[in-house]
């Protein structure tokens, strides 16, 4: 899972920013995609890994003599690193607007 976050050289001006928040926002054909289409790609990710370690779990379980336990396990752990991953950048969106709410005018 790839949650690399591209920036620009230079720091932004507040009017840089602004008009940044203001530009419409591209459809699902927008090449890049922005910070939303990278979450979205990596819950997708996670959503996967979890299904897959479900997946491999189950095959254990029926005595799958082609799934191995070891397998099973590392992806079971990919699986869960990754949901932390997710959760932790939740967690710091829902702060960050959190404190965004909060500031005064």
């Amino acid at each position: 899972m790839d949650l690399r976050i591209n920036s620009t050289a230079l720091p932004a001006t507040g009017t840089q920013l602004a008009r940044r928040a203001t530009a419409p926002q591209g459809g699902a054909g927008e090449v890049g995609g922005g910070f939303s289409a990278a979450f979205k790609d990596a819950l997708k990710s996670v959503s996967s890994a979890q299904e897959r370690a479900a997946g491999l779990q189950r095959e254990v379980q029926l005595e799958n003599p082609d799934v191995s336990l070891e397998e099973t396990m590392l992806a079971m752990q990919k699986a869960q690193i990754g949901f932390q991953a997710t959760l932790h950048v939740r967690n710091r969106m829902v702060q960050a607007y959190t404190d965004i709410m909060n500031m005064q005018v």
